[in-house]
């Protein structure tokens, strides 16, 4: 799928992490990707992340379900106001996956994963706000936007056990948003989608944002892990203090350069953060193939005209260490790529489906990486489109 009248230029410099922006179908054709019934067999699968919420007017209460979900749960909700929710579809569907690349402008280390949502009419999930960017593509049906104040960690909250819902929202635009509408909202602003048809589909494209607080923690996990514990303080040119109660500022120095010489190494920053950026978001995932391919059968798929593609699910993104040699990081695993294969890398990160040809993977050491990438169900063989 394409836009055909979007001005990437113009939205990343007025609207992007600043303000709500309404696209009203910019689509080259707009069709649904996934049928209501497809979404409702996915929420009732193992391994599947979703959730049922349903909401009773009369004491506005809302309730909410974990799946997975039996498929008698739907035929039960009678004429209940409900929304199910299920994440990452686009790992499972091809079509849905296709949504993001429209949005390829940002980095593939900001995405995250499209969340699908069904609601009836009147179906919601309440006055909230995420601390991540959303594009949210109006599938089936219509539905009621509005968007309010902006909020933080301090905005007062509904008490609920499983729900964030805002304890007060204040309208300050509304939209109805028709089949290939796009709302984009930026992080932290408040907002309420109310369907307002029998059949009301959403696709959500979120983006990550890490906190100051979950680099930190993470980064620091990862360090502790190679670090000895014979690595200590010390002080071998002490002299007498006055008081000896006192840290003295040299120790204090000399405490400190301990933590900021390992925390502040940029490069084994990148090179953890390549890794903890791609790891898949549902790690336990096992997406392998059942046999591996040996390097003549890699070159006779390219051979008879087999296209690579990524699989949806998996992660790829590279730093780069010189112009000719990059950091290619899969799924939470770190490839060195030099010269050809730096370049077959680098078309790999911009494109989820590539037509090989044998020059193209000539070498001996692009083999390589493309039998690991496949042997760990990053990339498969498809027939050309």
């Amino acid at each position: 799928m394409h836009f055909t009248d979007f001005d990437t230029d113009a939205f990343l410099r007025d609207y992007w992490q600043q303000k709500p922006l309404l696209i009203k179908n910019p689509w080259q054709s707009w069709s649904d990707p996934l049928e209501p019934d497809e979404l409702a067999g996915l929420a009732c699968e193992e391994g599947v992340e979703s959730r049922l919420i349903t909401h009773a007017g009369a004491n506005d209460s809302w309730v909410l379900e974990h799946g997975p979900l039996p498929e008698a749960r739907f035929n039960a909700l009678g004429q209940k106001k409900w929304t199910l929710l299920v994440q990452a579809v686009d790992h499972f569907v091809p079509e849905v996956a296709a949504l993001i690349e429209p949005f390829r402008f940002v980095p593939n280390w900001r995405i995250d994963d499209i969340m699908v949502s069904y609601a009836t009419d009147g179906g919601g999930v309440g006055p909230h706000f995420d601390q991540y960017d959303v594009f949210l593509i109006q599938g089936l049906g219509q539905r009621r936007w509005q968007v309010g104040q902006p909020c933080d960690q301090d905005t007062a909250l509904l008490p609920h056990e499983d729900l964030r819902l805002l304890a007060n929202f204040d309208a300050i635009d509304e939209w109805i948003c028709e089949p290939g509408d796009i709302l984009y909202l930026p992080p932290g602003v408040a907002h309420n989608g109310v369907a307002i048809s029998d059949h009301c589909m959403t696709y959500s494209v979120g983006f990550r944002a890490p906190s100051r607080s979950e680099l930190i923690g993470y980064w620091a996990d990862d360090l502790l892990a190679d670090m000895k514990d014979d690595d200590r303080f010390g002080d071998p040119a002490m002299r007498p203090q006055n008081n000896p109660g006192e840290i003295e500022s040299n120790a204090i120095d000399q405490l400190h350069k301990m933590i900021t010489e390992k925390m502040g190494d940029r490069e084994a920053f990148a090179r953890w953060f390549g890794q903890y950026n791609t790891t898949p978001k549902y790690p336990d995932t096992d997406w392998s193939p059942q046999a591996s391919l040996a390097p003549r059968q890699l070159r006779e798929n390219v051979a008879v005209g087999l296209s690579l593609h990524r699989n949806p699910a998996s992660r790829f993104s590279f730093i780069r260490q010189q112009a000719n040699i990059i950091l290619l990081y899969v799924d939470g695993v770190c490839f060195r790529c030099a010269d050809q294969t730096a370049t077959f890398a680098e078309m790999l990160c911009a494109q989820n489906q590539i037509h090989l040809d044998q020059n193209s993977i000539e070498s001996n050491e692009t083999i390589t990486l493309l039998g690991r990438l496949y042997d760990q169900g990053s990339v498969t063989f498809t027939e050309q489109d």
